[in-house]
C-alpha cells in the first residue's frame, strides 16, 4: 500500500523566505530551499578539506545534476549536460550549424525571451536568415502564421514551451510535426515549464531542449541544462567549445579539439560546480512531489487568480483556458509598474514586464490565503498610487 503523499503546505518549512514575505515570483526566481545552505556548505567543505582533489567529488556532480533534471523532463541518461545559462546554451547550439543558402532560415516568435533573439540575430553574420514571426495579440503564438513560416529552407526553430510574456503553452506537437515535414530542427526552451508543467522531451520528439534552475526549480542562477536527442549527439561539433568538451580533457593535447564521443562534447569550458550544489535541493524537492501534482495545484490556484483579477477589472494577458496556461498569471492596469515596485518594497514579491503587466505565480509552497492577501494589497496600492 503506497504512503499518503506529504501535504504541499508542509513544504513551506523548507523555504525560509515564506515566513517573511508573500512570494509570488517563482516564474522569475524560485524561493531558496533551506537545504541549499547545507549543499553550498558541502561544496565549500570539500574545497577547504580536499583542495585540488575536491574535483574527484565535484566532477561526478555534473552528471548527477543532469540526471536529476533529466528525470523531470524524461530525458534518457547520457543525453543531458549542464551549463550556466540559456544564453550560453543557445550560442553553443547556434555554433553547431552551417547556414547554406538552400537551408539557412531561423524561425522564432516575437514573444520569445530576448536572449534567444539576441543570439540568433547575430548568426546573420554567418549567413543565417532570421525570421521573427509576429504574434496576433501579444499573448499567443498565432499558430497558423507560425507554421506557414516554417518551410523547406528552415534550419532551426527555437521555441519556448511556455511563453514568458503571457504564460501561454505553445503547441509543441504541431510545430514539431511541421518541422519534421520540412526537415527542420527544434530547440525547445523549457525554462518556464520545467517544474510546474509536465515536460517529456522524448514524447515531444524535439532535437534539443534547454532550461535552468532559476525559476520553478528553485535552484538560483547558474545551473542551466541542455538535452540533445540521442541521434543528434554525434552529428554536431560546436564551434563554441572548450576543454571539457574534449575526449580527454586532462591530457591537455594541442592544438585541435578532439570532441568527446558522448554528450559531453557540448560541455564547453569548466562547469560552475557551486551552482550545481546550490541547485540540488530544489530539483530534488520538485522530483519528490512530482510535476503532475504541482501542475494540478497550480491550475487550481491560477484559475482563482484569474477570476479575482477579472472581477477587479484588470486586463488579463494570460490564457483563461487551463490547457493553454502555464504557471503564471499576467494582468495589467494603468500604473501597474509603480504598483509592482511598491509591492516588492513591502515584501509582496512579483515582477512587471512591458506589454505584459504584473506577473504572479503560485508554486507548490503557496497558499490560497497568500494569493488573496497579495491581490488585496495590489488593489489597495493601486488606489493609493493612482
Amino acid at each position: 500500500m503506497s504512503a499518503t503523499p506529504r501535504a504541499l503546505e508542509s513544504y513551506r518549512d523548507e523555504f525560509p523566505a515564506l515566513a517573511r514575505s508573500t512570494y509570488m515570483v517563482s516564474h522569475s526566481l524560485g524561493a531558496m530551499p533551506r537545504r541549499a545552505h547545507a549543499e553550498l556548505a558541502e561544496f565549500g567543505r570539500l574545497w577547504v578539506e580536499k583542495g585540488i582533489t575536491a574535483w574527484d567529488d565535484w566532477l561526478p556532480e555534473v552528471d548527477a545534476a543532469a540526471r536529476r533534471v533529466g528525470r523531470l523532463i524524461n530525458a534518457p541518461d547520457g543525453t543531458m549536460v549542464m551549463a550556466t545559462n540559456v544564453s550560453q546554451v543557445m550560442a553553443l547550439l547556434a555554433s553547431c550549424f552551417e547556414y547554406k543558402p538552400e537551408r539557412n532560415k531561423v524561425v522564432y516568435s516575437e514573444l520569445e525571451f530576448p536572449t534567444v533573439s539576441y543570439v540568433w540575430q547575430e548568426e546573420r553574420r554567418r549567413g543565417a536568415e532570421v525570421v521573427v514571426v509576429p504574434s496576433p495579440d501579444g499573448v499567443r503564438l498565432g499558430l497558423d502564421r507560425f507554421l506557414s513560416s516554417i518551410d523547406a529552407r528552415t534550419l532551426v526553430v527555437p521555441l519556448s514551451h511556455v511563453l514568458f510574456r503571457s504564460s501561454t503553452i505553445t503547441e509543441v506537437d504541431k510545430i514539431v510535426a511541421r518541422c519534421k515535414e520540412v526537415g527542420a530542427m527544434v530547440i525547445l526552451d523549457c525554462y518556464q515549464s520545467t517544474g510546474t508543467v509536465p515536460v517529456d522531451v522524448q514524447a515531444f520528439g524535439v532535437d534539443f531542449a534547454c532550461g535552468g534552475s532559476v525559476k520553478w526549480l528553485c535552484g538560483g542562477p547558474g545551473a542551466a541544462y541542455l538535452y540533445v536527442r540521442p541521434d543528434r549527439i554525434a552529428q554536431f561539433s560546436p564551434r563554441t567549445t572548450g576543454w571539457f568538451g574534449h575526449e580527454k580533457p586532462f591530457a591537455f593535447t594541442m592544438p585541435e579539439q578532439h570532441y568527446a564521443s558522448g554528450v559531453w562534447r557540448y560541455m564547453a569550458g569548466t562547469p560552475a560546480i557551486a551552482a550545481l550544489y546550490q541547485a540540488r535541493a530544489g530539483a530534488e524537492l520538485v522530483g519528490e512531489i512530482g510535476v503532475a501534482r504541482i501542475r494540478a495545484n497550480s491550475l487550481r490556484m491560477t484559475q482563482k487568480m484569474i477570476w479575482a483579477c477579472e472581477q477587479t477589472g484588470y486586463t488579463i494577458n494570460t490564457p483563461r483556458e487551463p490547457e493553454q496556461r502555464g504557471g503564471t498569471v499576467c494582468f495589467d492596469f494603468a500604473g501597474a509598474d509603480r504598483v509592482t515596485k511598491a509591492l516588492n518594497a513591502a515584501g509582496f514579491f512579483c515582477d512587471h514586464r512591458p506589454g505584459c503587466g504584473i506577473r504572479i505565480s503560485p508554486h507548490f509552497y503557496s497558499t490560497d490565503e497568500e494569493v488573496a492577501r497579495f491581490l488585496d494589497e495590489t488593489a489597495r496600492l493601486r488606489k493609493e498610487l493612482a
